[in-house]
């Protein structure tokens, strides 16, 4: 071919190039090779543009007009026709491999990918572990104090900053990782290697034992130095609400990447909804639940409780659920009067105040799991729906 894509010889070559150099040397005005030259250099010296403006000749044209195309022509053409009795090319499914088949190379590749990125899983366990020996010494044996209004509201506000502190930072580092991971699959899925939903189920499922084991670690330091009770139901209730909390807040960063072109925008959607999530999280702002006040300390917390006209997304936040879930498993159920509870029991003061009830615990752990199951639903569904491939 010449500048421009034009052919100037399409055929054999032949025992040391002699049917290209037969070809050529038969165009009028082309020199002849010389012995031992190379015949490749030789074409391309003979057919450069110079040559072709001294010659006053247009190779392509001559290819065009040659018995040599025109044989070439007849030979496209007849082996386009399908042979008598053929049949045309079926195959039963789009993919050579079958769905599970595809999960399970999908899944290996992301085993591999995430093992190879230390600067993605090393480092976050190891900010994990700082984090939680930092938490634990800042409200060391808070969890044992249970005497007073502000006991609770002290460990309640420990619980608060961890689920965020921890769950922003895994939902901002997943980003990143998530979207290069995409720009590979866009380029495999077009090669027809396996399709959007296997690739999804993988990235989501490789997540799930880091986060346990990150939920372990945190779980194990933090809860025995702030010294929460040492009963096997409220330790594993612990760890299951940091572990489907973690999830959540992955499976949102994710989702967030998977419904806009690329990580830094989904990194500003994702904020806005961190300072809703901190804000409805029941914390700063408590949900009221009592229809009558009682004193004037019932009557400084109804004035700061949630409006009724946002008392909504109060449901729909997931962190009021983990806060929900995390105090009340560990003291939902505990029966010691308060010294200034006025008369009030640890589990009425939890109900009273923030509405939280013991005998809900298994509805709570329902709706954590239903969350972490919606956003990697909604990232898998959006991974499949949406391309934000430029070319």
């Amino acid at each position: 071919m010449k500048r421009g894509g034009q052919e100037i010889y399409v055929g054999p070559l032949g025992h040391h190039s002699k049917y290209l150099i037969k070809y050529f040397e038969g165009i009028q005005g082309v020199s002849k090779i010389k012995d031992g030259y190379n015949p490749a250099t030789w074409m391309l010296e003979v057919t450069a543009s110079a040559q072709e403006l001294s010659l006053g000749v247009d190779f392509a044209d001559i290819y065009k007009n040659s018995d040599l195309y025109r044989r070439n022509k007849a030979l496209i053409e007849d082996l386009s026709k399908p042979a008598p009795g053929a049949k045309e090319l079926y195959f039963a499914t789009q993919y050579s491999q079958p769905f599970l088949s595809q999960c399970a190379a999908c899944l290996w590749k992301q085993h591999w990918s995430y093992w190879r990125n230390p600067p993605y899983t090393a480092v976050r366990f190891l900010f994990t572990t700082a984090i939680a020996l930092m938490f634990g010494t800042l409200f060391w044996d808070l969890g044992s104090k249970t005497k007073k209004m502000q006991d609770l509201s002290n460990v309640m506000g420990s619980m608060y900053a961890a689920v965020l502190f921890i769950g922003i930072q895994n939902s901002s580092s997943v980003q990143p990782v998530v979207s290069v991971e995409r720009t590979v699959f866009y380029r495999e899925r077009a090669a027809g290697m396996y399709s959007a939903m296997p690739y999804a189920i993988g990235q989501v499922v490789i997540e799930i034992p880091y986060i346990f084991v990150q939920a372990s670690v945190y779980g194990v330091i933090v809860y025995s130095m702030i010294g929460f009770e040492w009963t096997a139901a409220k330790f594993f209730w612990y760890i299951f609400f940091m572990l489907f909390t973690l999830l959540y807040f992955t499976f949102y960063g994710m989702m967030a990447v998977a419904v806009t072109p690329n990580s830094h925008i989904a990194a500003i959607v994702s904020s806005a909804f961190y300072g809703l999530w901190n804000l409805f999280s029941g914390f700063i702002i408590p949900r009221p639940v009592l229809q009558t006040l009682f004193s004037l300390v019932s009557i400084i917390h109804h004035l700061q409780s949630m409006p009724v006209w946002w008392r909504w997304y109060y449901w729909i936040c997931p962190v009021s659920w983990t806060l929900y879930g995390l105090l009340v498993s560990q003291f939902g159920d505990i029966n010691e009067l308060l010294e200034d509870g006025n008369n009030e029991t640890v589990k009425q003061y939890l109900r009273n105040y923030y509405g939280f009830r013991h005998d809900y615990l298994g509805f709570v752990a329902a709706v954590i799991i239903s969350f972490a199951v919606l956003f990697g639903t909604i990232f898998a569904v959006a991974i499949k729906m949406f391309n934000f491939q430029r070319r």
